[in-house]
């Protein structure tokens, strides 16, 4: 087998895995994995007392297939639902005297 053969052999398996992975079931399997995890972390941040939660999921089906979590402050998201956004002081300013 010469290396032609091996790199068009090499190529198949990569487009067979590419069909196989762009599957309706593997994606619809994919995201339903992505959503669990997500609302897993969502219920440990909350019991935490974090107010950060998993609010975004990208996922790219590439090789390797990628899963990318967003994530906000609650306040954010409360904004982005309802439509309205508020100003909030990023620190508090205190008066330093010398």
């Amino acid at each position: 087998m010469g290396v032609f053969d091996k790199a068009r052999e090499l190529g198949d398996k990569v487009s067979e895995s590419i069909t196989a992975f762009s599957g309706d079931e593997v994606v619809a399997n994919t995201v339903i994995k992505a959503v669990e995890k997500q609302e897993k972390v969502n219920a440990i941040l909350k019991a935490k007392g974090c107010n950060y939660r998993v609010a975004d999921i990208d996922l790219g089906m590439g090789i390797p297939p990628t899963v990318t979590f967003g994530v906000r402050r609650v306040d954010e998201l409360a904004e982005s639902a309802s439509g309205e956004t508020q100003s909030m002081p990023l620190a508090e300013s205190e008066e330093i005297t010398p």
